[in-house]
C-alpha cells in the first residue's frame, strides 16, 4: 500500500480530533475507508510517493523535502545514513555450572551416578547485542550487560567483516560499555539530542533482536524522562526514554534514530516483560559516561546517599504516617531515606525533607534533581534548599565517590 504524507498527515489530524472511534471506518483521503487498526498497521511500514510535494516532519514540525529516488522514504533515508555504523556483538562468558556445585552433595552424587564423566564446574554462556561506531579509528559503545565479564568480544561490521574488540570499560551503574576495535575509515553515527524530544516524535530502532542481524523498528517517543525506579531498574541512574519502536534481546547496545537518522538514544532491552514498551539511554549519558571509559577505563559517579520520590496526595499520607512527619504540600521532591555515613546524613539532611533548588535552580522532579546531581562530579560542592516542615534551609554537600557495593 502506497500513501502520501498528505495522506497520513490527514489521518493523524483526524485522530487528533477524535476522527477515529474505536475500529470503526473513517473517510482517509477522498475516498480510503480502513479500520483504524489496520490503517496504523499499514502507516508503521508505510511507503511514502516520491512527489514534487512530498514532504515529511521533522523535530520540530516544520516540513522538509523528501528523499530523492522512488518510493525512498524518510525512514529509509535515516536507516540508510546510519545503518553501516550499526555493529553485531558476540560475547562469550565463563560462568559457574550449577550442576557441578549440586554434585557437590552426596545424594546428587548417589542420584546420578558415582562413574559418571565427572562435569566441569563452568560452562560457556553465549551472549549477542548490538552497538554503534563513534569514530573512524573504532571507538564503538555498547549496553554494559551485553558485554558484562568478558574482556574480548567479536564485532561484525555491516559489511561482513568480523573482528575482535577489547572491553575498554564497563559501568554497571548507567549499562554503558566502550569497545575498541582495531580497524580505520569506519563509518561513524551521526550524534542527535534527546534533551528536547516530545512524546509522538517518530522514533527508529536498528539493532540484531535475537540474532536476526540489521534490523529496522520504527515507532514514536512514548515519554522522556522515565526514571529508573518507574523503568524497574532502581540500581540504575538513568533518566530513560520510552519508545514504542520494538526493542528485543539482541538489540541492546543499538541506536536510538529521530526522524533525521541522528541518534537520540541507546536502546537497552531491561525489562523482560515489557510489551510493547522499550527503554533506551539518553545519548548525552552515553557519550558522556563512554568518554570517561575510554580516557580511564572507569567512571566516578558522584553519590549523596539520599532517594528522593515525585510527592503525591498518597505518598504524603504514606511518609507522614511511616516516619511521624507532617508533610502539608501535595507536590514536590521529598526525601525518602537518608544512608548511614552518607553526605547526606553528614550535612543534615532529613526523611521528609522538600528539595526545592539545587544550585539555585527551582526543581520539581526527582528526576530533574537525580540530573543535576549527576552532572556534578566527586568533590564539587552542591547547594541543596530544602522546605522542613514549613522553614527553608540550605545544606552545602559534598558528592563523595558512588560505592561499588
Amino acid at each position: 500500500m502506497k500513501l502520501s504524507v498528505k495522506q497520513v498527515a490527514i489521518y493523524f489530524s483526524l485522530v487528533a480530533c477524535g476522527g477515529v472511534i474505536g475500529g470503526g471506518a473513517v473517510l482517509f483521503g477522498s475516498s480510503l475507508l480502513l479500520p483504524q487498526r489496520r490503517l496504523f498497521q499499514e502507516l508503521r511500514t508505510v511507503t511514502v510517493t516520491s512527489s514534487p510535494e512530498a514532504v515529511v516532519p521533522n523535530r520540530v514540525g516544520t516540513p522538509v523535502a523528501a528523499a530523492d529516488g522512488d518510493n525512498m522514504n524518510f525512514i529509509a533515508t535515516a536507516v540508510q545514513r546510519t545503518g553501516p555504523a550499526v555493529v553485531r556483538i558476540n560475547a562469550t562468558r565463563k560462568v559457574a555450572n550449577p550442576i557441578s556445585d549440586a554434585l557437590k552433595n552426596p545424594l546428587w552424587r548417589r542420584f546420578f551416578g558415582e562413574n559418571e564423566q565427572p562435569v566441569p564446574n563452568e560452562r560457556i554462556e553465549r551472549g549477542t547485542g548490538s552497538g554503534f561506531i563513534l569514530s573512524d579509528n573504532g571507538r564503538i559503545i555498547t549496553n554494559a550487560h551485553v558485554v558484562a565479564d568478558t574482556d574480548t568480544v567479536q564485532v561484525t561490521l555491516k559489511d561482513g567483516r568480523s573482528v575482535e574488540g577489547k572491553v575498554v570499560g564497563v559501568d554497571q551503574i548507567t549499562d554503558v560499555a566502550a569497545v575498541q576495535i582495531n580497524t580505520e575509515k569506519l563509518p561513524t553515527v551521526k550524534i542527535g539530542n534527546s534533551q528536547n524530544l516530545i512524546p509522538g516524535e517518530w522514533a527508529i530502532a536498528i539493532g540484531n533482536p535475537l540474532g536476526l542481524d540489521n534490523t529496522v523498528t520504527i515507532g514514536i517517543i512514548s515519554a522522556t524522562d522515565r526514571t529508573s525506579v518507574q523503568v524497574g531498574v532502581p540500581d540504575k541512574r538513568v533518566s530513560f526514554i520510552q519508545t514504542d519502536a520494538a526493542i528485543n534481546p539482541g538489540n541492546s547496545g543499538g541506536p536510538l534514530l529521530d526522524a533525521e537518522g541522528d541518534v537520540i538514544g541507546m536502546n537497552t532491552a531491561i525489562r523482560a516483560d515489557a510489551q510493547g514498551l522499550g527503554f533506551a539511554i539518553p545519548i548525552e549519558t552515553a557519550i558522556r559516561i563512554s568518554n570517561e571509559l575510554f580516557t580511564k577505563g572507569r567512571v566516578d559517579h558522584p553519590f549523596l546517599g539520599m532517594e528522593m520520590t515525585d510527592l503525591n496526595p498518597s505518598k504524603k499520607q504514606q511518609i507522614n504516617a511511616e516516619n511521624k512527619l507532617n508533610i502539608k504540600q501535595d507536590t514536590g521532591v521529598v526525601i525518602t531515606r537518608i544512608s548511614s555515613d552518607s553526605p547526606a546524613q553528614a550535612v543534615g539532611l532529613r526523611t521528609g525533607d522538600l528539595i526545592q533548588k539545587v544550585n539555585r535552580k527551582p526543581v520539581k522532579s526527582a528526576a530533574q534533581v537525580q540530573k543535576l546531581i549527576e552532572s556534578s562530579s566527586v568533590g564539587d560542592t552542591l547547594e541543596i534548599q530544602v522546605n522542613r516542615q514549613g522553614l527553608i534551609q540550605s545544606f552545602r554537600v559534598q558528592p563523595a565517590a558512588y560505592p561499588k557495593k
